[in-house]
């Protein structure tokens, strides 16, 4: 299919994004004054298509697809095609009768999106996903290893466990120190120690000790959240927890306004708001917190006793945590989001009014999916992942071309050799790339490693004097290596090693 890429808001106001979607959405007005926008995404619309079209279970399953333009106001566009604002992907939604087939076309698409990026050489993990703005049941990513990724993945270093940082998760630590113990509360002078460093080494206590206390705006609501303090608290994870699309730190007005200091002496004891406290926080029998009062500390705080708050994971993973499958390692990992397969549910179908008849005549929703692979973000990708330090290294099954004729000179038995195999290769249905320009050969061969073609075929008199062409692959480690195709059979050759790179 190919929906269209300028919408107008109803679709968006009937599925309760238009308001939610946040300002990643490129809205505009027409003349009119009526409300439109640039696809970001294209659920609203095709359910609002298949309500038309699908009436009956006999219709379903069904899987429809497009690869469109989208457009996204992205607020930090980087690297070329790796995020901007315009892009093309390949998106597809699945629709079915019910929760099981509609996992079952789930798992068809998993299964698909991982035959392509394996076909297409990418070392990549696909790893559990926060479902964001797209909403539903669960999500996955395919993440592309690549140090210059945005994204950080936890992924455990002996089983298939991987997730991205937003909805990673770990095993409880144990508990520290034993509650019926502790001394009583202690209130300590800490004058302009306001970081967990500087009142770690003021106190000589290790910052695993200490009740990390971040001020968040949440709506309306001044809400604080509490880690350990060698932890970071999600940010994702908390808004969750909290039922909001998201949180903002809060700033310095608000912090005193809410804790009646400074910031930096904020602590869970006395405060007023609500408390989210992460599990392994509120497991130290003996912390160390702010005393809501600037210059000073607690020491000795013990929830259940000195402060309540509800108690949930709200903490970033760390490299090193233990694996919630299997006990191991976890290490943590860059990547470039590649593709991203969602389970819908009824999320939008149920909104929109997009329903069946099943065998008994009874309406319900449809079942849905959605599925999206960053087409123009996949060149980028692939090239971060796939370079060294002359330039590209193409994969073969997706080269621009699989081949490159270097044309060293202009003689006339040069150019008839040229001309002659380019004309071999492309009946066998390959793609070549010819370089005729009048330039020396050893500035054909470097912008030759730099495109980054699979082979490279040098045609010229002393290689033609010696019996043929020369055939280089581009990842060949010894630069100096060629070997040398006699010109009638130079084609069938070349084929063959095309067709052997895309097997392997």
């Amino acid at each position: 299919m190919l929906l269209p890429a300028l919408l107008p808001a109803d679709y968006f106001r009937e599925s309760g994004r238009w308001d939610t979607f946040g300002d990643t959405m490129l809205r505009l007005k027409d003349r009119k004054g009526g409300d439109y926008h640039l696809g970001p995404t294209h659920e609203e619309i095709i359910t609002a298509l298949v309500r038309h079209e699908i009436k009956s279970y006999r219709d379903l399953p069904r899987n429809l697809y497009q690869i469109q333009t989208k457009f996204r106001d992205e607020p930090r566009p980087r690297g070329g095609l790796l995020r901007c604002r315009e892009f093309s992907m390949k998106d597809a939604y699945s629709f079915d009768v019910n929760d099981e087939a509609g996992l079952e076309s789930y798992e068809q698409m998993r299964l698909a999106y991982r035959r392509v990026f394996d076909r297409l050489g990418l070392n990549y993990r696909m790893v559990a996903a926060d479902t964001g703005a797209m909403g539903g049941k669960s999500s996955a990513e395919f993440q592309v290893l690549v140090q210059s990724g945005e994204d950080i993945i936890a992924a455990c270093r002996q089983c298939e466990y991987a997730a991205n940082l937003d909805v990673a998760t770990t095993p409880p630590m144990p508990k520290r120190g034993d509650p019926s113990t502790t001394p009583p509360l202690e209130k300590v002078e800490t004058p302009a120690q306001k970081t967990i460093d500087e009142v770690s080494a003021f106190l000589g206590a290790s910052p695993d000790r200490f009740l990390k206390s971040l001020l968040y705006l949440a709506g309306e609501d001044v809400v604080m959240a509490i880690v350990r303090g060698d932890h970071e608290v999600n940010e994702i994870k908390l808004a969750h927890v909290l039922g909001v699309d998201e949180v903002h730190l809060a700033g310095p007005a608000d912090v005193e306004k809410a804790t009646g200091a400074a910031v930096g002496f904020a602590g869970p004891v006395g405060f007023k708001g609500r408390l989210i406290v992460d599990r392994d926080a509120a497991s130290i029998a003996d912390a160390i917190s702010g005393a809501n009062e600037t210059d000073a500390h607690f020491k000795y705080v013990v929830r259940g006793r000195d402060y309540e708050g509800e108690v949930c994971e709200i903490r970033s993973v760390m490299d090193g945590d233990l694996c919630p499958s299997c006990g191991a390692s976890l290490g943590l990992y860059r990547g470039i989001e590649a593709g991203h397969i969602f389970l819908l549910g009824t999320r939008y179908s149920a909104r929109m009014n997009a329903n069946y008849l099943d065998e008994a005549g009874e309406s319900h929703p449809l079942v849905m999916g959605c599925y999206g692979i960053g087409v123009s973000r996949l060149v980028a990708t692939t090239v971060e992942q796939h370079n060294d330090k002359d330039g590209i290294l193409w994969p073969m099954s997706i080269a621009p071309y699989h081949v490159h004729i270097a044309q060293l000179g202009t003689d006339a038995d040069v150019v008839a050799a040229v001309e002659k195999l380019e004309a071999e290769l492309e009946a066998r249905g390959l793609d070549v790339l010819v370089d005729d320009r009048d330039e020396r050969p050893g500035v054909k061969f470097k912008d030759a490693d730099l495109i980054g073609i699979p082979l490279r075929v040098t045609v010229g008199a002393r290689a033609l004097e010696a019996g043929g062409v020369e055939l280089k692959p581009r990842r060949e480690r010894d630069p100096k290596k060629a070997e040398l195709l006699p010109l009638e059979s130079a084609a069938d050759t070349i084929q063959t090693r095309v067709r052997q790179m895309l097997e392997a």
